[in-house]
């Protein structure tokens, strides 16, 4: 666990008790630290409570703190910063001048020789991640993955000079940065989301630049340049100069930077021109796995790994757990948990990897619904609704597309089956869970919905689902 030496016999404040919150707290208490800490949900302070250094902790509320005796205030990705409106906390902590950090803020003071990699964009973080990641661990590097996937950041194991951290960044985390810089800064697309917490797209835009933040000429800002605003901010990092700038893109083969297209990574920079065939990758499939597969590749470059290991890493990554995944195939259906598609926006990327498709979409509506995806309901075979969405995007798939309202998922994925394997069109079906909604109306959160649908599919299948 990580040791924060700066903070070693200080009061330090945590706020909000949820994974990032209680690591927060241990590495602090493992740095020497006294902790004061306080989650306005019971759940998250029984959460600190029930473990043995939680009887270290002093559990009180903010408002009771001495708050020129608190060295920083370590604040959880879950709570407001700006807005809608700032926690009240945040307005204690500023009002005394207190620092406002997060927990990956802690990971870099307690290992500031190491190398970084940051990710951030809309969509695509966690599969970019992991597979940076796995590029370096096949590389031979001392390797830890985290951040807002998987383990915490302040979680993590303490690397030397050698190691090297790949963070996925949340915008939420990139707001409460102050010291940490990224060697390598990938920032792969922006569309609409998160703007409860940022206002408009401007903020939302502002909150993920930071990531260039304290850059130095010798670090590399990787930038996927397939939408409008990443096209801008390549320009103008370019103009200013602080960094290197490596463009990518799976929308355009580029002169100079790194495309995949056609099923082919292309390499051109001035150090390196190389073509890569990359062949059918089934747990990289579609144009938005492209553009993760080239940032991943100009991030791993960047920090010296050679083309054929990239390539090698490449063929062997396995993808993520409800990203697009593999689930199985049975009797010519293949079933496809794309649980994470959570919007419009990441659901398009699942429709454009395949054709002949039996759609499970629905939940908890966002701004703008499905109206996005009419270009692509010619790839539908057939549409199941469930959850809260259903009758909104009924009304949007009317005349359109052919669906059913089953209401729940386990009738979905029977009923999807079903039919699917009655199909004489000649193409493989797909079953494709990618709601395009939230899950929070039916499931504890989108793992839980996606591991009940691999859960649904290995029933049906009967030789069990098949985790990527």
């Amino acid at each position: 666990m990580i040791v924060v030496e700066e903070f070693r016999g200080k009061n330090v404040a945590v706020f909000g008790l949820g994974k990032a919150g209680n690591a927060a707290v241990k590495a602090l208490l493992n740095s020497g630290a006294n902790v004061f800490a306080w989650d306005d949900g019971e759940a998250g302070r029984n959460s600190l409570l029930a473990q043995d250094y939680g009887k270290k902790v002093t559990l009180a509320e903010p408002k009771t703190y001495d708050w020129k005796s608190i060295a920083a205030l370590v604040l959880s990705p879950g709570v407001p910063f700006t807005h809608p409106a700032p926690n009240p906390i945040v307005k204690l902590a500023q009002g005394a001048k207190v620092p406002i950090i997060c927990d990956v803020e802690l990971l870099y003071r307690a290992s500031p020789q190491s190398t970084f990699i940051g990710i951030t964009g809309t969509n695509g973080k966690s599969t970019t991640t992991a597979l940076i990641g796995h590029i370096m661990k096949t590389a031979g590097r001392d390797t830890e993955v985290g951040g807002n996937i998987g383990i915490a950041a302040s979680e993590l194991r303490t690397l030397g000079k050698g190691g090297v951290y790949v963070i996925e960044l949340s915008s939420y985390q990139l707001d409460l940065l102050s010291k940490m810089r990224c060697n390598v800064a990938v920032f792969l697309n922006i569309t609409p989301d998160h703007l409860d917490r940022h206002g408009d797209i401007p903020g939302y835009i502002k909150a993920k630049m930071h990531i260039f933040d304290r850059q130095q000429k010798s670090d590399t800002a990787v930038i996927a340049v397939d939408d409008d605003h990443t096209r801008t901010i390549a320009k103008d990092l370019k103009a200013k100069g602080a960094q290197q700038v490596i463009e990518v893109s799976s929308a355009q083969s580029l002169k100079q930077g790194i495309s995949v297209r056609n099923k082919t990574l292309s390499i051109a920079l001035p150090n390196e021109k190389k073509d890569i065939a990359l062949g059918d990758l089934i747990h990289l499939k579609g144009d938005h796995n492209a553009q993760n597969i080239a940032a991943a590749t100009a991030a791993a470059l960047a920090v010296g790994v050679d083309a054929a290991t990239i390539e090698k890493a490449i063929q062997s990554f396995v993808g993520l757990p409800h990203r697009a995944q593999f689930v199985a195939e049975k009797n010519g259906v293949l079933f496809i948990n794309d649980s994470k598609a959570t919007n419009a926006e990441a659901t398009e990327k699942a429709l454009l990897a395949y054709d002949n498709i039996y759609w499970i979409l629905g939940g908890q509506q966002k701004a703008g619904g499905i109206t996005m995806l009419e270009p692509l309901f010619k790839k539908i075979h057939h549409a199941f609704l469930i959850g809260e969405a259903a009758d909104a995007f009924a009304k949007t798939l009317d005349g359109k597309v052919k669906y059913t309202k089953v209401g729940t998922l386990e009738k979905a994925v029977a009923e999807a089956n079903a039919m699917a394997a009655k199909d004489t069109s000649g193409k493989k079906p797909v079953v494709l869970l990618s709601p395009a909604c939230a899950s929070w109306d039916q499931f504890k959160s989108y793992e839980d919905r996606g591991a009940q649908f691999c859960a649904h599919v290995g029933n049906i299948t009967s030789a069990g689902a098949k985790s990527a």
